[in-house]
């Protein structure tokens, strides 16, 4: 099948959650269809990345969006007309009128949208569009939005919220076919939009032969991990909850204890950490993930908010590090609390329970043993991109 992929990043390097799915996905579906890659990228020294995706792309073109999120043009446009923020910062006029004449002048079976903010790119047409949700946007604005404290923002929040959740609905009604990347995600979508097109679940998934190809080296002394991008608003509620609540508490039970927070665009305040603490370290493009968790007894994902499957959770199986997480951040896996990852909701548990996980090398070494025969057996990309091929496949049928 001929097929134009829309993304709202380059695929490459593998920073961030949205970077491992599509690069991997690309790398796998490339044997069977031809993919012509329509991506954003910020600056030009991102063009030097384009012969990593030039192997799997018969044909890439990209468009230069504004480098930070918060340009003039970018708060206008979320001010001045329909569109919410996170739709006018990934919005380059360039990119519609070049899908128009990429489908006019060749043929095309579907149009792959990575994200629904990448739908106001794609004209009207008779080509299928599928619909991939990363996560429920709106849900993330709205958890940080209730939590934060400066009351002049609020009003502009939380009709921001309004517009995300409209124009998410919006498109999950007049794609041809949404995928979500989990049954939670999908009964979620179903029950606050019942005329939503229909779902399938094609989740995300880890190169279980690559992970396994670096060895755990652990250090002498013990060491949580946490890993998330910070561009994404749940990873900074996240971090601020571990070191502000949780980590106090383990450095009081736990000599000699260290926290290695690693994560792509670090902001000040994640870096304030590392200066405020000598027990924290900080690493932002960390060129191997794999040697995070190589060198990590424990990781840690204090996640309270947002929707889809989180990468850091199967990476961490993949690589025999126990998990320790919140409900939210293990939801949709179908992980057996207890055999795969452990959960803890609240700072107390959450202190306790690492705490006890690092003086207990059995359950250390369980908890490894039964995560990378989970993630082999459930979610490696071989299988996640036959998934989605049998979506193209089902979509290009039902267009003859």
């Amino acid at each position: 099948m001929k097929i134009l992929m829309l993304t709202p990043y380059l695929p490459y390097p593998l920073h961030s959650g949205g970077q491992i799915r599509s690069y991997n996905l690309l790398k796998k579906l490339s044997a069977r269809h031809q993919i012509t890659l329509f991506a954003l990228i910020k600056d030009d020294s991102e063009r030097q990345y384009l012969p990593q995706l030039e192997k799997f792309c018969t044909k890439i073109r990209v468009f230069k969006r504004t480098f930070s999120p918060w340009h003039p043009k970018n708060i206008l446009r979320a001010g001045f007309t329909l569109y919410p923020f996170v739709v006018t910062r990934n919005l380059v006029n360039e990119t519609l009128e070049a899908v128009r004449e990429e489908i006019a002048a060749d043929k095309y079976d579907l149009i792959h949208a990575e994200t629904f903010y990448m739908m106001p790119n794609i004209p009207k047409t008779s080509i299928p569009v599928i619909l991939v949700e990363q996560t429920i946007e709106y849900l993330g604005y709205l958890n940080y939005a209730s939590k934060n404290r400066f009351l002049p923002l609020k009003p502009f929040f939380w009709v921001d919220i309004f517009k995300i959740k409209w124009w998410e609905k919006h498109y999950w009604r007049t794609c041809n076919r949404l995928i979500t990347m989990s049954e939670d995600d999908k009964e979620f979508i179903k029950s606050i939009c019942p005329d939503a097109r229909p779902i399938d679940v094609v989740a995300n998934g880890v190169d279980t032969q690559w992970f396994d190809q670096v060895k755990k080296r652990l250090p002498p002394h013990p060491t949580l991990l946490f890993i998330g991008t910070f561009k994404w608003l749940p990873n900074v509620e996240a971090v601020d909850f571990l070191v502000g609540q949780v980590w106090p508490l383990i450095k009081k039970s736990v000599p000699g204890a260290r926290l290695w927070i690693v994560g792509n665009s670090p902001t000040e305040k994640v870096f304030g950490y590392e200066r405020s603490d000598p027990t924290i370290k900080v690493t932002g493009n960390i060129p191997d993930i794999r040697d995070a968790y190589s060198q990590a007894h424990i990781l840690v994902a204090p996640v309270f908010s947002g929707k889809g499957t989180r990468y850091k959770i199967l990476e961490a199986m993949a690589t025999g590090t126990p998990a320790v997480a919140t409900s939210i951040a293990l939801e949709g896996f179908g992980i057996i609390p207890g055999r795969h990852a452990l959960i803890a909701d609240t700072a107390p548990e959450m202190a306790d329970t690492i705490i006890r996980l690092l003086q207990d090398k059995k359950t250390q070494a369980l908890l490894a043993k039964n995560g990378k025969e989970f993630v082999a057996s459930r979610y490696d990309w071989k299988s996640i991109s036959a998934k989605l091929d049998s979506v193209y496949q089902a979509v290009g049928r039902s267009q003859r």
